[in-house]
């Protein structure tokens, strides 16, 4: 298959318009996801009152119109603590993406290319890969103290392995193509063989493994404060807010159903968004379109 065969999709500009028409799922995954990233952004404008405030007398109430989705055990808004849970979500996925994309397709490109840190980087990775990656999350956050950044970090030295793999599989079918050893006997060195021949070709599936990361690091992000292993109980994440509720679900169901809800939804709008992307990538697919 030829070079300009494989990342034909990419050079599309209109690929996109296709792809939603085709797959009406993406648009509903991109207006999930646009407004979650609004939702995200506008909190301090859209929230009904500080989601740090702390009120006795307020505790336990029930979704009203002052409160649209109750107060929990410390009187604090949740429906206030559900949008500003939305800005840590995103950005540990969306920062557990962009490091573990960048670092794996750093990592496969080598190894993909050159046996002898084929031989040595991979057997490093194939370690890594042996633990689940929220059992190897939970052991790193024990090392370090609770912080959004340490999380991104823990979670993303668990993710790079699985893109370094992906792309090295792609580089190892690539580097027998009749180009890439043409391009060998010519003469041209290494760095330069791999951003004008590999690097192109790898993107494709890498930008789709990216967006299936970046819902698996929020699920991961929200298992990491559940159990009180991820971010600060202080900051209002989707995951310390289920905790939060967790020992009134039978009285307050509340208390876990709205950031769950939206947990799910913002997961589901990532994952539909993916798939759009592989179809519109996929070469075999994108003659489709």
């Amino acid at each position: 298959m030829a070079a300009a065969e494989l990342v034909a999709p990419l050079r599309r500009r209109h690929w996109l318009a296709p792809a939603v028409r085709r797959h009406p799922t993406v648009a509903v995954g991109l207006l999930i996801l646009v407004a979650m990233l609004a939702m995200a952004a506008l909190a301090p404008w859209l929230g009904t009152s500080d989601p740090l405030a702390v009120s006795p007398i307020r505790r336990l109430r029930f979704p009203a119109a002052a409160y649209w989705f109750g107060t929990d055990a410390y009187g604090r808004d949740v429906y206030s603590r559900t949008l500003y849970g939305a800005r840590v979500s995103l950005q540990v996925g969306l920062g557990v993406a962009l490091l573990s994309t960048a670092l794996g397709l750093a990592i496969g490109l080598v190894t993909g290319f050159n046996r002898f840190a084929d031989a040595v980087i991979m057997r490093v990775m194939d370690g890594l890969m042996s633990v689940p990656p929220v059992l190897l999350a939970i052991a790193l956050m024990a090392l370090t103290r609770a912080s959004i950044g340490n999380v991104i970090i823990a979670i993303t030295i668990s993710e790079v392995p699985r893109v370094a793999r992906l792309v090295r599989g792609v580089v190892l079918g690539l580097r027998e193509q009749p180009f890439v050893e043409a391009a060998v006997a010519a003469g041209t060195g290494f760095l330069r063989t791999l951003q004008r021949h590999i690097l192109p070709n790898t993107l494709a599936p890498v930008l789709v493994q990216a967006t299936y990361i970046c819902a698996s690091a929020m699920i991961t992000e929200a298992v990491l404060s559940f159990i009180g292993a991820g971010t600060p109980p202080q900051i209002p994440s989707w995951g310390n807010i289920m905790a939060d509720g967790r020992s009134y679900f039978q009285l307050r169901p509340y208390l876990i159903i709205f950031p769950g809800v939206f947990l799910s939804l913002t997961v589901l709008a990532v994952n539909l968004v993916g798939d759009g992307l592989r179809d519109a990538l996929d070469p075999r697919l994108a003659r489709r379109l």
